[in-house]
């Protein structure tokens, strides 16, 4: 068995928990979309509170998930989850029509966000130094 240092496990599980609350931020997407349109133009009260807690809350959490996801890769990801299951509940409860063709390109949309997941590579160091381009180009 591999002995990693703590900090690596710390690390590891800063990761997971950011996908974890990347994931319920996807779906509050969903939620806080669906409530948008059920709001009628906010002018039904339940709809628009559940909009706006909803709102808030997904927010806040893509915004604590890139701390440790790259901002490119958890937005997409967070769009994806939220997207699919927003226009997978519209066409459940038949406010939107569903075809083959619907269905299997919200199945691409759910493959792509998986494999984001999969390739993801953690945290990016933003405090990395960026080394610039060389001056010299060669003439006088």
């Amino acid at each position: 068995m591999v002995k990693y240092p703590e900090r690596d496990k710390t690390c590891r599980k800063a990761v997971m928990l950011a996908w974890i609350v990347l994931i319920v931020s996807g779906i509050l997407e969903a939620v806080w979309a669906t409530a948008l349109g059920a709001s009628q133009g906010f002018s039904r009260p339940v709809p628009t509170v559940v909009f706006v807690v909803g709102l808030a809350l997904s927010m806040a959490g893509l915004g604590l998930a890139v701390r440790e996801i790259p901002t490119g890769t958890a937005y997409a990801v967070w769009v994806g989850i939220g997207a699919a299951l927003t226009v997978g509940y519209a066409m459940a409860t038949g406010s939107e029509p569903a075809s083959l063709v619907r269905l299997a390109l919200i199945g691409v949309l759910v493959l792509s966000v998986v494999g984001l997941k999969l390739v993801g590579h953690g945290h990016h160091d933003a405090a990395a130094p960026v080394t610039p381009p060389s001056s010299e180009s060669g003439t006088s």
